[in-house]
């Protein structure tokens, strides 16, 4: 993945949140669970490092102030 940037974290209540698992279908069940707490940029597919088990996802998260 993409090194996590400045812009990503710029202020207080912005959140760049990874998540790994072993199957598509969990990486999208945990991002919609994250998504009715906060404000979230959601990814639409996940990544496979070759080599490593299971898939990455990741997304932005905006906390409500």
């Amino acid at each position: 993945m993409k090194p996590i940037n400045d812009a990503h974290v710029a202020r207080a209540g912005l959140a760049v949140v990874e998540i790994a698992a072993a199957d598509d279908a969990t990486v999208f069940a945990i991002q919609h669970l994250l998504a009715a707490h906060c404000a979230i940029a959601p990814a639409d597919r996940t990544t496979k490092e070759p080599g490593e088990p299971g898939v990455r996802l990741r997304c932005f998260l905006d906390l409500p102030g």
